[in-house]
């Protein structure tokens, strides 16, 4: 694990109330990834990502789930109205608590769907609520992932599963040269921690998961920041970037930095599929 002592969580707050716009208008509903087949339009990649997913965690109508992470609300409103499922979503950021709300009740969800404003890491639910836990890129913000795992391994029912996509170190030993690039996107992201895939199956084997299955999307998902920062060279976003905040403006220059990581292998792009017994 590669760390970045510089993060607090205040600043990952603070990112999130500003940036959630952005996202909204660069990237689309779901702040995440693309998962691309071809030459497809980065919404679709998205989507496919939401969807590839829900079928490696066996989502069946009926399920409650809570979506760790849940930023807009894109994977929690689609599951809730594709399966009909009882789905809470958590995020950080009241700005992206209130537009998931507003988007469940656009979509017709309202009533199968929770937005909670709340600290993934402090937040609270009684053992054995949910079928599925759910997070998409957003145990890389969390300070202690192995107490999350311990946390989400309670909440899960007996059979539950747990379905997880993170940015990953690349697989150890490192050299100084990747080392640095893995802290820089730390560092740019507002991550404190960036695990590698051994990491991350021994913290769930710890918390008595099962992990079924793994897979290494890397290769499919780099597109995103090829296609991310050439948005942002063609849009001048970065100078209005400036006038606002200093991290957003390191946020925005570290897209070139993750997308050489991706391609020289100083990180991959990991999915995890474990279960409770």
């Amino acid at each position: 694990m590669i760390s970045c002592s510089t993060v607090s969580k205040n600043e990952i707050r603070f990112h999130y109330d500003l940036a959630t716009v952005f996202y909204r208008l660069f990237w689309g509903r779901h702040i995440h990834h693309g998962l691309w087949e071809a030459q497809e339009p980065a919404h679709v990649a998205a989507q496919r990502l939401t969807e590839t997913l829900s079928k490696e965690a066996r989502i069946s109508p009926g399920d409650t789930m809570v979506d760790i992470g849940c930023g807009m609300g894109g994977s929690s409103i689609h599951i809730a109205r594709e399966f009909g499922c009882r789905v809470t979503g958590v995020t950080l950021s009241p700005l992206q608590r209130l537009w998931a709300r507003t988007s469940a009740r656009w979509h017709g969800v309202a009533r199968n769907t929770t937005f909670l404003c709340a600290d993934a890491e402090q937040v609270a639910f009684d053992d054995a609520s949910f079928d599925v836990v759910w997070s998409v890129e957003c145990t890389e913000h969390l300070f202690d992932k192995p107490a999350f795992f311990r946390k989400a391994a309670q909440w899960l029912r007996p059979a539950g599963r747990i379905a997880i996509c993170a940015w990953l170190a690349g697989d150890a030993p490192l050299d100084e040269g990747a080392t640095k690039q893995v802290y820089d996107v730390c560092e740019g992201f507002l991550c404190p921690s960036l695990g590698t895939r051994d990491d991350y199956a021994g913290w769930m084997t710890a918390a008595g998961l099962t992990l079924e299955r793994d897979f290494d999307w890397t290769s499919r998902v780099t597109r995103t920041w090829e296609l991310c920062d050439e948005r942002v060279r063609r849009s001048g976003v970065r100078w209005l970037a400036r006038m606002i905040d200093r991290n957003t403006v390191l946020f925005l220059d570290r897209f070139q930095t993750i997308l050489k990581a991706y391609q020289t292998g100083a990180m991959k792009y990991g999915c995890f599929i474990a279960s409770k017994p």
